[in-house]
């Protein structure tokens, strides 16, 4: 990778989640490297990034301030329940977590589904992006090594059909979602830990932040099971859930801060592949 490759706003955004993560300097510094990035560049990076995140960090602590909450989606799990019945199909309830606010759900979709939703997007799929201070807000980054896709929201009838149960499931409207993203992880493939809300102080978050308002939960469904790896890992709590066909992990974010605990990843795939299809939740109406 030449040394000319800018800095972007993405890496370093990546650099801290990975200082969040409890990983040293040394083992980031390593990972650029794999990435191809030259070691002076990845080294300058890991010193202008790493100062700049503690200087904020002492500014926050003295001013003792956290971004306001919002609302966000809850399933109705009051009296703790086994199952939910979320439209069309009885879900299983198979683990919950109050803090961070993350839920396992057991035979969300149907095998049927799944392989539906991954026959639909095979044919579509591009190396995935992710969002970062360019025109069109958004660019490959060596932390994600998936492929991916969009589907329009209500783009078919399998779309729709998902789309109403998982509103229905999680108490928030359709029109409040995202469209549903596929990705496919071939082995060796991951996500390094990331948050899903758009960081305050990211160029292009004013931008996305007209078409809906903060992202408040993630659902991550799982269309196959992959031979070996591909856990859904959050390190601040150190749970892992696996992949498994059909179920799905739902988490929420109450404030886009760190504290909420929501950092999290795609563990390498060991072996197979790995499809999920993820749908993200705003505060307000998406357009």
């Amino acid at each position: 990778m030449s040394s000319a490759q800018p800095i972007t706003a993405e890496l370093r955004r990546w650099i801290v989640e990975q200082a969040q993560a409890g990983h040293t300097p040394d083992q980031v510094l390593a990972a650029m490297r794999a990435s191809g990035w030259e070691e002076g560049v990845a080294l300058q990076a890991l010193e202008e990034t790493l100062h700049q995140h503690l200087t904020d960090v002492k500014a926050q602590r003295r001013s003792g301030e956290l971004p306001p909450p919002n609302k966000v989606p809850e399933p109705a799990l009051d009296g703790a329940p086994p199952t939910l019945f979320a439209h069309d199909r009885e879900v299983k309830v198979l683990l919950t977590l109050s803090q961070p606010r993350v839920i396992v759900f057991g035979g969300l979709l149907s095998d049927e589904e799944c392989d539906e939703m991954v026959a639909l997007s095979t044919a579509r799929l591009a190396r995935s992006e992710t969002v970062a201070a360019t025109p069109n807000g958004s660019e490959v980054n060596a932390a994600r090594t998936s492929d991916g896709m969009f589907f329009e929201r209500g783009e078919n009838a399998l779309v729709q059909r998902l789309e109403a149960r998982l509103a229905a499931l999680v108490g928030w409207p359709v029109d409040h979602g995202e469209g549903l993203q596929i990705l496919r992880y071939r082995p060796g493939a991951e996500y390094l830990p990331h948050y899903d809300y758009f960081d305050p102080e990211h160029p292009s978050t004013p931008a996305i932040l007209q078409r809906g308002g903060q992202r408040v939960a993630t659902l991550v469904m799982y269309l196959n099971t992959p031979e070996g790896g591909g856990a859904t890992i959050f390190p601040d709590i150190r749970l892992d859930v696996s992949p498994i066909k059909g179920n799905a992990v739902f988490f929420s974010y109450e404030r886009p801060h760190p504290s909420t605990l929501t950092l999290h990843g795609g563990a390498p795939v060991v072996a197979g592949e790995k499809w999920v299809a993820t749908k993200w939740l705003r505060e307000g109406v998406f357009t």
